[in-house]
């Protein structure tokens, strides 16, 4: 049965489809690092005339830079682990080979037991404190095997991902339906309040962007089967366990879900460089905010089946803002005009 928001999508707004423009995310400006081999030429007279290479391994593998000092999960490297190059993510985070069906981290791993996912087993490191402890007696009150390892097993099981000293062995990421997340809206006498990511190809970006809505009450997040990110663990572990609280769901086709959701009463904005400023639009009623990709932004046929679309001022020399904080930035527009 349809939920009938047709009432406020008159009362609420006073101008026809297309009286604001949008404004895009902003498309992001990605550094590429390509490795290039150098060449001397010895200078002693014992080597004189013998060349000495000294190209890099991996020459020609795009985004890629040799970070100097620490990785992101504090162990020194020299650019290299375990015979494979460190890799960078388009938004300059360092990317580790996580295996699926794993979460790693303290607080993704104790969320993950408070909202009720299947967890096979834990696995703790040896010796390890803290918060630790609180995470031991969360799992023996649902009933979840805990295994006590050294970290190096814990290394070889998180990808080399920042575990800190517990990794949890889970079942596939469930996906939800649209339904679900407006069932969701109007079990909590809530207009619905739901994100579209057309394309977030980043994993990181989209952990973010569920953390940012778990925190701004966002109903649900919809992203599309091809072209886009799955939650996979590493945007679980992005999300500090925020994917265990917000329901994503997954559809064939972005532009026909959103004449679905119109149906609903839901107003569909779109954010785009060329919008009215985000402000001076109205928030408060059943709406769903639609983001585009890092590079391309959002897809024509999309942004034309908008009912409006908005953009975020930009005062400084760089034109665009990274897809996570653009959409968060959004989200919280909502969240002070609906009070």
């Amino acid at each position: 049965m349809a939920r009938d928001y047709t009432k406020n999508r008159r009362d609420n707004r006073q101008y026809q489809k297309g009286s604001l423009t949008a404004s895009a995310p902003g498309a992001r400006h990605s550094s590429r690092y390509t490795d290039r081999g150098e060449k001397a030429a010895a200078q002693d007279g014992k080597n004189a005339g013998r060349e000495t290479d000294y190209s890099r391994k991996g020459k020609g593998f795009a985004d890629r830079q040799k970070p100097s000092g620490r990785n992101q999960s504090g162990r020194a490297h020299n650019g290299e682990r375990g015979g494979r190059q460190d890799r960078f993510s388009a938004s300059g985070d360092f990317e580790y080979e996580m295996p699926e069906g794993i979460l790693i981290g303290r607080n993704p791993v104790m969320e993950a037991i408070k909202a009720g996912r299947t967890i096979l087993k834990i696995m703790i490191a040896d010796g390890a404190e803290g918060s630790v402890k609180k995470i031991e007696a969360m799992a023996a009150q649902a009933g979840i095997s805990v295994q006590y390892v050294n970290r190096t097993a814990l290394d070889r099981a998180s990808g080399g991902g920042p575990h800190q000293g517990v990794v949890a062995r889970i079942t596939d990421y469930e996906y939800c339906e649209v339904e679900d997340i407006l069932r969701k809206a109007e079990e909590k006498g809530q207009p619905p309040f739901i994100m579209i990511l057309d394309g977030i190809e980043d994993p990181h970006n989209l952990g973010a962007i569920i953390r940012t809505a778990d925190a701004a009450g966002v109903h649900g997040i919809i992203i599309p089967k091809n072209r886009s990110a799955a939650v996979t663990a590493v945007v679980e572990k992005t999300a500090a366990g925020a994917a265990s609280y917000v329901p994503v769901a997954r559809v064939t086709n972005i532009s026909r879900t959103i004449d679905d959701l119109k149906k609903e009463g839901i107003w569909i904005t779109a954010l785009d460089m060329d919008g009215e400023e985000y402000t001076k639009a109205d928030f408060t009623g059943p709406v769903a905010f639609v983001t585009g990709s890092e590079g391309r932004g959002i897809s024509r046929l999309v942004k034309e089946n908008c009912d409006m679309t908005v953009s975020i001022p930009m005062k400084g020399g760089v034109n665009s803002l990274n897809a996570s904080n653009a959409a968060a930035i959004l989200m919280y527009e909502a969240v002070r005009q609906r009070g």
